[in-house]
């Protein structure tokens, strides 16, 4: 099994361009299948922070 930083809240907003769920581009989650291991290891490792730098913050129900 893949791992995924998807919460299915799927949802890209328009000022970021990231997914508000989960904090990727949509080419991120478009290929995230096709990215080595260790390649969505780094994208998962800079989500975080993208996500504080975007202001979008995890629903309470998913952070928890």
């Amino acid at each position: 099994m893949i791992q995924s930083p998807c919460i299915n809240i799927c949802s890209i907003d328009a000022r970021t361009h990231l997914c508000m769920g989960c904090g990727r581009t949509i080419d991120e989650v478009a290929g995230w299948s096709t990215f080595t291991p260790a390649r969505r290891a780094e994208i998962m490792a800079e989500l975080p922070a993208r996500m504080s730098a975007a202001g979008l913050v995890l629903p309470a129900k998913a952070a928890g």
